[in-house]
């Protein structure tokens, strides 16, 4: 590895044009802050007004693609790297890692705040359903299902999938452009790849920058509740400081024991507070409620996915709800896609599917369920968790519903704890992936990036998330979790056509899959040959 090592040289198109696109956001954000807001609510009302009907569509297409891979015999036994390849990890840690990465900071955000939103407020697509109902509470419950279990996943999964047959069975560089050699040939490695792969770091680097913006506003409110610290600008600072700081002590030790670490330990501590609100909770109505709820979801799945709001004007619920979630999926699919698809070499693509796409889209809708479910319940019985959120932020409304659980306190901590790793495990594998698009190596796909890489690009995405909430609380136009939906659909929107794309390239490759197999059948291949790269199946992920 050392020699490979020695050989990594900085990418210069993508490193230094990112790196003064992000400066160039940072400073605007801070010299002239209400430019910046204005800036994000433009592009925003742009993409939404003229393009959410596109974003509906790409889901159904990318649900499609993954049930396809699922059950295709022929395509799902198609192995990365080639019939001799053999997995770099255990599948254990292969699913902790996919599923932390992929979650970053959602559920602990939102696993509170979503279902009491939609069943307080009601969702303009069931207008006969009267908010606070019982109705109300399977449709809720039906919504966070649509948002944080398989719809979500679909986008990663075919990602990785399209991205990962491209490096290692087509042989071609480590970088997201080659997925889309079947469409373009070799244009996909010239200046045409070298733009795809920038605005691909663009999207993902604004994507992570507002996941950070979630984990500190949610931190910052609950030192707030269990300290009496007034949270702020300064707060921010400081969690971001040791956001930064962790995760690039752990990005330091590389893939297979910092982020793996932190991955494991999240997904324990995942489980466990499950466990803790399915049986100190209200046990029978989660479970009933939940069962109600999958099968309301079931029913109307389709009908929720595309829905646009086409006959309200002016409704902006599709735009800071579902469009905003398939935004922030499309800001992470290609960077995510070419992180899941690193650790998943020597899987066949059905495996692929199940570990990303199945297993942690289910878990995701467990953990609405559960959370949701009982959130729901006591909001029914009490009605604090609601004015809580009114009163102190949507980032407080985890904080209200631990008080309605004994060990309240205890609680509180042991959730800002996880909020933290969360955070931390996102930051970890995200700055490894950009980086490792930063660089020129022969094994770009098995080398660890230079850790000064990652350290500017650490530092810079935190900059960018402080910049973006400092600009919400100086202007005042939007509140921080506002402010972080507009960075995540404003990110978003020119990788939208890159992702449509991924598609057609996906399923050109697959469907003609023996034509561009390159490992097993190099002299059939019609990948041209200075085009390939001898990865090593014997590499293991350092």
């Amino acid at each position: 590895m050392e020699k490979t090592k020695s050989k990594v040289t900085i990418r210069k198109p993508v490193f230094i044009s990112m790196s003064v696109i992000y400066i160039f956001i940072i400073v605007l954000g801070l010299v002239a802050p209400e430019k910046f807001a204005a800036a994000e609510t433009a592009i925003v009302d742009f993409a939404c007004i003229n393009f959410g009907w596109a974003y509906q569509i790409l889901t159904v297409v990318l649900l499609a693609f993954c049930f396809w891979v699922l059950f295709s015999k022929r395509v799902g036994n198609i192995k990365l790297g080639g019939k001799d390849a053999t997995p770099v990890m255990s599948r254990w840690a292969w699913f902790v890692i996919s599923l932390c990465g992929g979650i970053a900071t959602g559920i602990v955000f939102w696993g509170i705040a979503e279902p009491v939103t939609h069943f307080m407020d009601g969702i303009p697509l069931f207008t006969d359903i009267a908010p606070g109902s019982a109705l109300a509470a399977k449709m809720a419950l039906s919504t966070t299902f649509l948002h944080w279990g398989l719809a979500e996943y679909c986008y990663y999964c075919v990602a990785g999938i399209v991205i990962g047959v491209a490096v290692y069975n087509l042989k071609l560089p480590y970088r997201i452009s080659s997925c889309l050699y079947p469409i373009l040939g070799d244009k996909a490695m010239g200046w045409i790849g070298t733009v795809i792969d920038i605005l691909c770091v663009f999207g993902l680097a604004g994507g992570v920058s507002a996941s950070l913006c979630e984990g500190a506003l949610q931190i910052g409110a609950g030192l707030g509740i269990v300290t009496s610290i007034n949270p702020g600008k300064l707060t921010w600072i400081c969690i971001l400081i040791a956001v930064v700081i962790t995760f690039l002590l752990s990005s330091y030790t590389g893939i297979a024991k910092g982020v793996r670490f932190f991955s494991d330990l999240n997904t324990k501590i995942y489980m466990a507070l499950l466990a803790f609100v399915l049986f100190f909770g209200p046990t029978v109505y989660i479970l009933n409620l939940g069962c109600e709820a999958l099968g309301f979801h079931f029913n109307h799945v389709l009908e929720q996915v595309t829905y646009t709001g086409s006959w309200n004007e002016g409704d902006m619920w599709p735009t800071w709800w579902t469009v905003n979630y398939w935004s922030w999926m499309i800001a992470y699919a290609p960077l995510m896609g070419i992180f899941y698809a690193k650790i998943a070499r020597g899987r066949t693509l059905k495996d692929f599917t199940i570990y990303n796409f199945l297993l942690p889209g289910g878990f995701g809708m467990l953990w609405f369920a559960i959370f949701g479910g009982a959130s729901i319940f006591y909001e029914q019985q009490n009605g604090i968790i609601w004015n809580v959120m009114g009163e102190k932020g949507t980032e407080s409304a985890v904080f209200a519903f631990f008080e309605n659980l004994p060990l309240t306190t205890v609680m509180n901590w042991v959730f800002l704890f996880t909020i933290f790793i969360s955070i931390v495990t996102l930051a970890d594998s995200m700055t490894t992936t950009i980086s490792s698009l930063s660089i020129n190596a022969k094994n770009a796909a098995t080398v660890e990036p230079p850790t000064k890489i990652k350290i500017f690009w650490g530092i810079t995405l935190s900059l960018v998330c402080f910049v973006n909430l400092a600009t919400a609380s100086t202007v005042g136009a939007v509140s921080g979790i506002d402010a972080t939906k507009q960075l995540a659909i404003s990110v978003a929107f020119p990788l939208t056509i890159v992702m449509i794309l991924m598609v057609i390239s996906g399923f050109k490759m697959l469907i003609q899959y023996d034509k561009y197999d390159t490992v097993d059948n190099p002299d059939k291949s019609v990948v041209s040959l200075d085009q390939r790269v001898d990865y090593d199946v014997d590499d293991v992920i350092d």
